[in-house]
């Protein structure tokens, strides 16, 4: 029944009886009637709201399929609150790394994902090959064959990822021969890389996703990458490390995540005239990332590889916030989209 236009609130089973049963005497005698009623109705009410309250919570009908990791959301500053920068979607069991920021290894087992595990993190895409971002390449390739991880790692990146490669295999070349040929009788094949130089477009498929790489502008780099990955449920879209790019709009275009690096605006203001120069070509600053955000549409907004330059974290996404309308995270290490 509608009162005044709104749903009345239905009363737990019982309490109809029991208003049927009110006594209609009048004078002092039928108002202590009344009393002793509503204090039984107020007492029935408060047990259904209670139990109501308390009741375990429904499990989601529907979990995605896709869970987006965070494994670092640091900088080359050394945070020991946030390792180097890489992110992990999953996808049905599957995992696929981005990026592979020192830490990555330790940081994956810590989320007691089966995924996550060193041996069963096959696949990384990594955006660029500067220092932070690859600091735990070779942690992933080494830990996994270690940990038997029983095939080589695939490595997907920019050109230049096949030299880097290269001589991290020589650089560990006692250590791998004594692990494959002494006593641990270690998997030879588990220390083999199969590295893929890309070009923009489509990078990698199977039957989860489809990743698409896109160039984006890292200052003075000859190369660096966003990535793309439509799965089964969400479609996610990696900056890597840029200023502003039009090619991140085009890649995003309304998709459900844009996980894009950032730094403070007014915290840059603070900074020597060199350093701003700097990072002005290299990052993205909050208001910037703000209209970016807008212009391609992003549902949700992941703030990623933060430079605050003194500014708290509050302040950083009040920033994003004053020019992006939509949903906005700011990342911590091991975090679970």
């Amino acid at each position: 029944m509608d009162v005044d236009g709104m749903n009345a609130p239905t009363r737990p089973p019982g309490t109809q009886d029991a208003v049927e049963r009110l006594p209609r005497s009048r004078g002092a005698r039928g108002r202590a009637g009344w009393t002793r009623a509503n204090r039984l109705i107020s007492a029935i009410l408060c047990v259904a709201g209670c139990a109501a309250s308390h009741a375990p919570p429904s499990p989601s009908p529907n979990p995605p399929r896709t869970q987006i990791v965070i494994l670092g959301s640091g900088t080359p500053i050394a945070d020991p609150e946030r390792q180097g920068p890489s992110v992990a979607i999953v996808v049905d069991g599957v995992s696929y790394i981005v990026d592979a920021g020192a830490g990555v290894v330790r940081r994956a087992a810590a989320t007691k994902i089966e995924a996550l595990r060193a041996r069963n993190m096959k696949l990384v895409f990594l955006t660029h090959l500067h220092s932070d971002h690859t600091l735990g390449y070779p942690d992933l390739l080494l830990s996994g064959a270690v940990l038997h991880r029983g095939a080589p790692l695939v490595a997907y990146g920019p050109h230049g990822l096949r030299d880097m490669t290269d001589h991290l295999l020589a650089a560990w070349k006692k250590d791998i021969e004594l692990r494959v040929n002494g006593l641990e009788r270690g998997d030879a094949q588990a220390y083999a890389v199969d590295v893929h130089e890309v070009a923009p477009g489509v990078v990698y498929r199977d039957d989860k996703v489809t990743v698409r790489a896109f160039l984006v502008k890292h200052g003075s780099w000859d190369e660096a990458f966003g990535y793309r990955f439509d799965g089964p449920d969400r479609s996610i879209v990696f900056s890597g490390d840029t200023a502003p790019a039009d090619a991140v709009v085009e890649a995003c275009n309304g998709c459900d995540v844009l996980i894009h690096e950032v730094y403070s605006r007014a915290g840059f203001e603070t900074l020597p005239p060199d350093d701003r120069r700097y990072h002005a070509a290299f990052h993205t600053s909050a208001p910037e990332l703000a209209a970016l955000a807008t212009k391609a549409r992003a549902k949700t907004l992941v703030l990623h590889h933060q430079l605050f330059f003194g500014q708290t974290e509050s302040e950083l996404i009040g920033e994003v916030r004053r020019g992006f309308h939509g949903s906005v995270v700011s990342a911590h290490d091991l975090q679970t989209l």
